[in-house]
């Protein structure tokens, strides 16, 4: 009788395998109010590292961290028009507190341009205050009408950047430099993800934003994800909010801003675009337990040399974890490691020992060879830079096999229900074009100049669209 398979598999199912993963690799779970979730211990450890690599990057950039309260009065929703009916739909709104009707009822914050801004009117005096660099890592409240674990919940954990600047090009280069310095970066470099870096459309821009950056990333099934934003405010914001400051001319000045993120739905990402039938595949650069040694049995000389290696791993500069729970059966313990992603198995028992190796098992390419016990601390370092070379590569092999180059609507329509995603300039679909696609459940997830730099303006002479369907 053959023996069912731990997931469904990918081909089988794809969002049942999605939901597989995420629950047999304990990353999360549903929370007990629709829309919420529960970042289980290994799913959070993941977020840890994507913060610790992003925040170095954000902080070099010269941003400091800040935090502003969940709770923001409604009427500052309501000084940018744009903004609040953009995200009229999704605020959740506390109008009780205390056992008291509030006086006036507080939204649970969606993002924080409104309070943000609110304290950078009070901040900015002087061209000396500027530029004024915050981020803060928190949680947002949006409620999601079809969440699905990391990709769209209720509330979700997250960055968001906020800056002003005295000119409109000082706040567009740090918009940009955002875009391609911190998040490409750190996706290409960590994540091990192909992305695609490219200007959203006016439909598809933030909301009270005058320029939107967006990275895209093809997902297993060739659906697009967008993976961190960077937006160009204008002044929008410093009309609302009267956000000025005093010129070295002496004129009093509107300031120019920013604002950027990334969530959680990076997690989600991971899952979709390196994960296979066995389970997750981590980036070893991202992983936080890059080799696991395993104890096949509990004989103490097999218990002392599997500690003894974790050691000298650990001096190598490998994350290293023990698994000496040599009470649950050594298969079982294999199979969640794998359904873990850890990149690297060393599995050590008697036999091993006598015969001076250790079984290693490569989660990214997959297969198992012995390997002497003395040579792994010298061979690791550089198997773990190849696997996470190979997830970059794959990833990049996956969109570009998959991305049609079209010249009509029809053609870019049924290329993106295919399964993949089509390329076609935006002059032969233009945004009547963009509002019809709409109706095949299809949008263009960004521009892109010929040469795959991010335009200038919105219609460049040779502009892009990448069109797909999303997540």
């Amino acid at each position: 009788m053959t023996k069912a398979p731990v997931l469904t598999p990918r081909a089988d199912d794809f969002p049942r395998w999605y939901q597989d993963l995420i629950t047999k690799a304990e990353l999360a779970d549903n929370g007990p109010v629709r829309g919420t979730m529960v970042i289980r211990p290994y799913g959070y450890g993941l977020w840890e590292r994507m913060q610790a690599e992003m925040d170095a990057r954000i902080k070099e950039t010269g941003t400091q961290n800040a935090y502003f309260p969940l709770l923001i009065p409604e009427s500052y929703l309501a000084k940018e028009a744009d903004h609040v009916e953009g995200f009229a739909p999704e605020l959740a709104v506390v109008t009780h507190g205390g056992g008291k009707e509030l006086e006036e009822p507080a939204v649970v914050r969606p993002t924080s341009e409104m309070i943000v801004n609110e304290y950078f009117s009070k901040w900015v005096q002087s061209h000396r205050d500027l530029p004024l660099l915050i981020n803060q890592w928190a949680n947002v409240v949006r409620w999601e009408l079809r969440p699905r674990l990391f990709l769209r919940t209720s509330e979700f954990l997250w960055q968001e950047g906020h800056t002003a600047h005295a000119t409109y090009e000082e706040a567009r280069a740090f918009a940009a430099r955002i875009h391609r310095r911190v998040y490409e970066d750190f996706m290409l470099n960590v994540l091990a993800m192909d992305v695609v870096p490219g200007r959203k459309t006016v439909r598809e821009r933030f909301a009270g934003a005058i320029n939107t950056l967006t990275l895209e990333g093809m997902m297993g099934d060739g659906k697009a994800l967008q993976m961190a934003t960077s937006h160009e405010l204008g002044q929008n914001f410093a009309k609302a909010f009267n956000t000025r400051y005093l010129s070295k001319e002496g004129r009093q000045e509107l300031v120019w801003q920013t604002s950027w993120g990334s969530t959680t739905r990076m997690i989600g990402a991971l899952v979709m675009m390196h994960g296979d039938d066995d389970g997750l595949r981590v980036p070893p650069r991202l992983a936080q337990i890059q080799a696991v040694v395993l104890a096949i049995k509990g004989e103490e000389a097999v218990l002392a040399t599997v500690r003894e290696l974790a050691d000298r791993l650990k001096a190598a500069g490998v994350r290293v974890h023990v698994d000496d729970r040599t009470d649950v059966p050594f298969g079982r313990r294999a199979v969640d490691w794998e359904l873990k992603g850890v990149p690297v198995r060393i599995e050590i028992g008697p036999r091993d020992l006598e015969n001076g190796t250790a079984m290693l098992a490569r989660r990214i390419p997959g297969g198992k060879e012995p390997v002497a016990l003395d040579a792994l601390a010298g061979l690791l370092p550089g198997i773990l830079e190849e696997d996470q070379a190979t997830l970059l590569r794959q990833s990049r092999e996956r969109r570009e096999s998959r991305t049609t180059e079209v010249s009509t609507f029809e053609e870019a329509v049924e290329a993106a229900t295919a399964g993949g995603w089509a390329r076609i300039p935006w002059a032969a679909l233009g945004e009547e074009g963009e509002s019809k696609l709409a109706d095949h459940a299809v949008t263009v997830r960004c521009l892109v100049a010929e040469d795959g730099s991010v335009p200038d303006a919105d219609d460049a002479p040779g502009n892009v669209a990448v069109v797909a369907r999303a997540y």
